[in-house]
């Protein structure tokens, strides 16, 4: 989780983090990719800020254009991007910032998932209960 060449993984970064990194990296604005996809750029950067998905159809051709696997855009494994390298070597120091908030995430990750289990507990004890 802390190393350098994670920086796209599952543990490391999001759905919207990925998409971004490629899109990026295939030298494309959001204003482009929605065009080519058809939709408004307000979907691309509802996607890239992890407050919707696409649709399959959508997904395929995307990552297509962005020359990533869909499994990579989905889960960070698969064929995909490597750390962007000038940033790490430009500036070293951010590598303890961004290790720190992936740790935060990955806490803040599993607190959500024991949240969920309570919730799921509460729910079915007071359905037993009526």
């Amino acid at each position: 989780m802390n190393d350098e060449s994670d920086w796209y993984g599952p543990e490391s970064a999001t759905f919207g983090d990925r998409l971004a990194g490629a899109r990026e990296a295939a030298g494309m604005t959001q204003s482009q990719l929605a065009r080519r996809l058809g939709v408004k750029k307000a979907t691309i950067v509802a996607w890239e800020n992890d407050l919707s998905e696409p649709r399959a159809n959508r997904l395929s051709m995307m990552a297509g254009m962005i020359n990533v696997s869909i499994m990579w855009l989905l889960t960070g494994e698969g064929d995909g991007m490597d750390a962007p390298v000038e940033v790490v070597e430009n500036a070293p120091e951010l590598v303890e910032v961004v290790t720190e908030l992936r740790a935060i995430r990955g806490e803040m990750r599993a607190s959500a998932e024991r949240a969920a289990k309570l919730e799921k507990r509460v729910r079915l004890m007071l359905e037993r209960n009526q």
